[in-house]
């Protein structure tokens, strides 16, 4: 398993079109090939970034897969409106499972 973390950092003023645009591309995420799970979370000390955590069976579902579909074409025109900067994208592996 790969998680994609996505730090995104919104406009000012532009959180709620930003989460409505999030919720409505759950679906997209959903019936992608690979996509285990889909979570958004809004920083406390930043209320403008927030994190985009997604969990992929492999780098390549989420890079190669889900990347070149229509369903990426159709998420990013919810939500890029919204970006004050590119998202910032990088995809972990675990490493040590704690509890």
């Amino acid at each position: 398993m790969v998680l994609e973390i996505a730090q995104i950092d919104v406009k000012e003023g532009m959180g709620a079109r930003f989460e409505e645009g999030v919720a409505k591309a759950a679906p997209l995420f959903k019936r992608a090939k690979g996509c285990r799970s889909m979570s958004l979370r809004r920083s406390v000390e930043v209320p403008t970034r927030y994190r985009l955590f997604v969990e992929w069976e492999t780098l390549e579902d989420h890079t190669v897969g889900f990347r070149s579909s229509p369903d990426f074409q159709e998420w990013r025109n919810l939500v890029a409106d919204c970006f004050a900067a590119p998202p910032a994208v990088e995809h972990c592996e675990t490493a040590v499972s704690g509890f």
